[in-house]
């Protein structure tokens, strides 16, 4: 695209600290934007329309702003199509746009490709409008085009980190408030973020049932606890006190929320004393909570963490994201970075026969008008 008004902007994925399945418990969670990102170049056009085409699938897909699609066809282009009919819904006025998407997020690795390219389709549509939409208010219509438009039902944790993320900085965000706190990443640590490869077919399934699980906790101890609406108002002394009322399953997937939501603030305590043997720790912990407790791990993902585990210079390890598969987030000495990710790539090739990805990542600025 070659005019002196094309735009162009960028959207940032995302990998989580700690704090996994708590969001959509009104909970608390740890999210960092990464330096992997969705770029969008934008051209203003005369036409009321829009017209998306993607670099990475080559295929483009239009629509008139006066009749926007009202539902999912199934399609990488129901993100983007999805963002601007909740923009179109919501009364914002937009403009017509060419669109030309190019991403360096691994789909499928739960780096939140799908986040990042809401966020960068919505910054971009809405800049080149002339809104002024607030931050925190874009995040709820990304989430809202996921939830409605897609109909995945996910948190907004994912929006909200790729809208407000800093360069070195983790975002400590309750999901209830949506209040935040930036805190700084230590400069001697760094994130490396290791891909299994694989995804197992049930993710989308059990991670429906886990969200039914935690809704009939919440039913089942709210009969004797009026005040909880969520699980993020229970305690580790309630749960026990009333895990009779609580089916052993129900008790095990509440057990994971109501003590990962307590490592998530003692991870933000951490981070603002550079204590990272500490934050290691919680990591460590909260694998196993995943593993156990709620039962979203697998065995590529055990097999990723306890490689890391072993290995010289490694606070932390944990599986990150929704589970079945994806990835693992590891707490690394900065000076330990290259020799961990070889080590732990060769390893994991030898154990499995497959050649996992490894990336090195830094905090980044969250979307933003390059």
């Amino acid at each position: 695209m070659s005019s002196s008004s094309h735009r162009v902007f960028r959207a940032p994925g995302r990998v989580n600290l700690i704090g996994e399945h708590t969001d959509y418990n009104d909970g608390f969670v740890m999210p960092v934007a990464i330096n992997f990102s969705t770029r969008i170049d934008l051209l203003p056009i005369p036409e009321r329309r829009i017209e998306i085409y993607s670099e990475s699938f080559h295929e483009q897909v239009v629509f008139e702003l006066d009749n926007p699609p009202s539902k999912a066809i199934g399609h990488w282009s129901d993100y983007p199509v999805g963002v601007a009919s909740m923009l179109l819904k919501a009364g914002y006025e937009l403009s017509g746009a060419r669109l030309s998407i190019q991403s360096d997020v691994p789909i499928g690795s739960g780096l939140s490709s799908s986040a990042a390219l809401e966020v960068a389709t919505a910054y971009a549509l809405t800049k080149a409008s002339n809104l002024n939409i607030e931050r925190a208010e874009l995040a709820k219509l990304c989430r809202k085009a996921e939830n409605e438009f897609v109909g995945a039902r996910v948190g907004i944790m994912d929006q909200f980190i790729s809208l407000f993320g800093e360069k070195d900085k983790a975002l400590l965000l309750d999901c209830r408030s949506l209040q935040f706190e930036l805190l700084p990443l230590a400069t001697d640590a760094q994130l490396v973020i290791c891909n299994t490869m694989v995804k197992h077919a049930l993710a989308s399934s059990a991670y429906n049932e886990r969200r039914m699980q935690c809704e009939e906790g919440v039913e089942r101890l709210s009969s004797v606890l009026p005040s909880v609406k969520a699980l993020r108002d229970v305690t580790t002394t309630q749960l026990e006190q009333y895990k009779n009322l609580l089916r052993e399953v129900v008790y095990r997937r509440c057990r994971h929320i109501i003590t990962e939501n307590e490592r998530v603030l003692a991870a933000g305590e951490a981070l603002e004393q550079s204590n990272l043997d500490r934050l290691g720790e919680l990591m460590n912990q909260s694998h196993e909570s995943l593993r156990d407790d709620f039962e979203v791990s697998c065995e590529e993902l055990d097999l990723m963490v306890n490689l890391a585990r072993g290995i010289d210079g490694v606070f932390g390890a944990r599986m990150t994201g929704g589970g079945f598969g994806g990835c693992t987030v590891n707490l690394v000495a900065r000076d330990k970075a290259d020799n961990f990710k070889s080590l732990v790539a060769a390893a994991y090739q030898k154990a499995t026969g497959i050649a996992p990805e490894i990336y090195v990542c830094n905090a980044v600025q969250g979307a933003e008008e390059i």
